[in-house]
This record gives structure tokens, C-alpha cells and sequence, in this order.
């Protein structure tokens, strides 16, 4: 782990000296995303003016949800280019430059690249809006809401990277993966409001099948007390789950490669 945590350490090293090389670019980028949250803060705003709750959940609880989704966007953002680039890398053979890496493959191909401009965007604008949400919202501070909520995001982190990781896994059998992009941004928008607004049957599609509502609506509903024992032993469990098959995956999908020189 010690040794992984400092490789990894060296490509955020490396990633960020690459961004900041034309600084113009790290600017641009940081703009560009600054413009997608105002859109996304629109939601918001629509939220306040209309005043209605959804259940038991006000405005203020709605801006909390929101604001985990924005903040896990910007951590999901992090490696997201690492994931739309391994079917290029499987259909020109790239691959065979990392095959002979000394350590996990699957680590490298999936962290070499870290994009900094996202990540802080989404992590400094998702965290005012968590503490604003949960201040307003009138909800206990306390170790155990604060160590609750942070120990389900860490689970959401964890999640994230094995779920979506599954559909460009597809890339090692099919020739074009043109529209596994789409599917997994339409996927992952699901999150930006609360799983709540959703009929029955979504919820548990959303919870159990494809439990993207995992990730973000587990540590707010933590902060409320409205997280079950059930559903909190499912928000350990799942990522685990989907970690496992996902390596499963990804081993089996490894030797149906074949290299350029194959």
C-alpha cells in the first residue's frame, strides 16, 4: 500500500507539472468547469425558489445532496480521461508499453493521468455547498455525523471507480465502445438530485442493481438518521462487491488482449 500510495503520489506530481506547464490551460480549464457548475447551481436556485420538499427532505437538505454530488463529481473527474482512454490504448496496442510495468497494471492504466482543473473546481464548490446544505438544514455536528458522513464518501470513492470502470471493460471484446461515454454520463447524472424525487422502482434499480444512488445519498441520509442498518451494511457491502468484480473483470478482459505484435 505504502508503496502504491507513493506511486501515486508521483503521477499527481506529474499530472499537475504537465497542467500547469502552459498555465493558460490549467486557467481554461478551471473557467470551463466553472461554467458547468453555475448550470449546475441552477438546480439549486430552482430548488429555493420553488420551496417545496420532497418528503422529508427541505431545500436545505436538497442543497446537502447536491453538493455530495458535486463533490464526488470532482473526485470521479480526478481519473475520469484515464477510463475514456484504455479503448484507444486496447485498439492500438498502447497496452504493450505497460504490460511490463512492475506494478499492478490495472492501477497504472487507471491513475497515470490525474485532471487537477476538475477536481478542484467540484471538490471546493461541493464542499460550501455540503457545509451551507448541512448548516441550514439544522442537522447534529458531532464526531460520529462528521466521521458517518466522510467514512460513506470514502465508500461512494471506492464504488465509483469500480462501477463505471465495468462498462469500458467492454472495449477488450467489441472493436467501438463510441457509446459507453454517454451511457455512464447519463448514469452518473442520475445522482445530481436526491434519490427520493424517483417511483419505487427506480430507487431500487438505482440502490441494488446499478447502485449509483449508493454514492451520494448514502452519507446525507447518514447525517439525517435516516440510513437503515440494512442500508448501511449495503453501502459497506457494495463496494466491495463491485471492487471484487470489477478485478475479476478486468483479469479475465486482460487475457482476451491481444498486443500489437500478436
Amino acid at each position: 500500500m505504502k508503496r502504491y500510495l507513493k506511486l501515486l503520489g508521483v503521477f499527481a506530481k506529474y499530472s499537475l507539472m504537465s497542467v500547469l506547464e502552459y498555465r493558460i490551460n490549467f486557467v481554461a480549464g478551471v473557467t470551463v468547469e466553472l461554467g458547468w457548475m453555475l448550470i449546475k447551481l441552477f438546480y439549486v436556485a430552482i430548488v429555493y425558489k420553488a420551496g417545496v420538499s420532497i418528503g422529508i427532505l427541505t431545500p436545505d437538505h436538497i442543497l446537502l445532496f447536491i453538493g455530495t454530488y458535486v463533490l464526488m463529481t470532482g473526485i470521479y473527474m480526478l481519473y475520469y480521461n484515464n477510463f475514456t482512454s484504455l479503448p484507444g490504448m486496447v485498439q492500438r496496442g498502447d497496452l504493450d508499453l505497460y504490460l511490463v510495468k512492475p506494478v499492478s497494471l490495472q492501477f497504472y492504466v487507471s491513475m497515470r493521468h490525474l485532471d487537477f482543473p476538475m477536481f478542484l473546481t467540484n471538490v471546493v464548490a461541493g464542499t460550501v455547498m455540503i457545509v451551507i446544505g448541512w448548516r441550514l438544514a439544522g442537522l447534529p455536528v458531532g464526531a460520529v455525523q462528521i466521521g458517518g458522513f466522510l467514512f460513506f464518501l470514502v465508500c461512494g470513492c471506492l464504488l465509483t471507480y469500480s462501477l463505471f470502470l465495468l462498462p469500458y471493460l467492454i472495449s477488450f471484446w467489441t472493436v467501438s465502445v463510441g457509446g459507453i461515454g454517454d451511457i455512464t454520463a447519463a448514469l452518473w447524472d442520475f445522482n445530481n438530485m436526491p434519490s427520493m424525487i424517483y417511483g419505487k422502482w427506480m430507487q431500487r434499480i438505482g440502490t441494488f442493481i446499478l447502485p449509483v444512488f449508493v454514492i451520494t445519498n448514502f452519507p446525507g441520509l447518514f447525517v439525517m438518521g435516516e440510513l437503515s442498518v440494512g442500508m448501511a451494511v449495503w453501502g459497506i457491502a457494495a463496494p466491495v462487491l463491485f471492487f471484487v468484480i470489477s478485478r475479476m473483470l478486468w483479469k479475465k478482459a486482460l487475457r482476451n488482449y491481444s498486443s500489437a505484435s500478436s
